[in-house]
């Protein structure tokens, strides 16, 4: 049954956000396993109704990255004057900060009879690989 006010056959699951001392942010931002405060919603009653939690209001964990390369000329005058080979190598997430993606899966917070679902606003996901190095050769001439 679609909310309230709704003439779709969509389902929207939007909850009531309590305004409560420590609900002035609805994220913990250091805690993966409970991202979203779901302390911080109630279900909406009755159950047809829009909870009152905007559209695009929680945001998302955040992204640290650091990517960054190095390299050596080293000359090759056997060759040619202007000859050279040059030594590469790149890091991508040189300090291996892990970046969890938003809670796509576990976005909702509660079932259609209005208990709360148990992996709500858990972060289950990566969205930058770990640290990666590699190497290379250029020959220019």
């Amino acid at each position: 049954m679609p909310p309230l006010g709704l003439t779709t056959s969509t389902t929207i699951d939007l909850p009531n956000r309590v305004r409560s001392a420590g609900c002035g942010t609805a994220v913990n931002p250091g805690d993966f396993a409970h991202y979203i405060k779901t302390e911080c919603f109630t279900f909406p009653n009755p159950s047809t109704l829009l909870g009152n939690a905007g559209r695009n209001s929680l945001t998302g964990p955040g992204l640290q990255e650091l990517d960054f390369s190095l390299y050596k000329n080293i000359p090759l005058r056997f060759i040619s004057e202007a000859s050279k080979l040059q030594f590469r190598s790149e890091f991508f997430n040189a300090t291996n900060h892990t970046n969890f993606g938003p809670p796509i899966t576990n976005n909702k917070l509660f079932d259609t009879k209005g208990n709360a679902i148990t992996l709500a606003g858990k972060l289950d996901t990566m969205a930058t690989p770990a640290r990666q190095i590699q190497f290379g050769l250029k020959l220019i001439w």
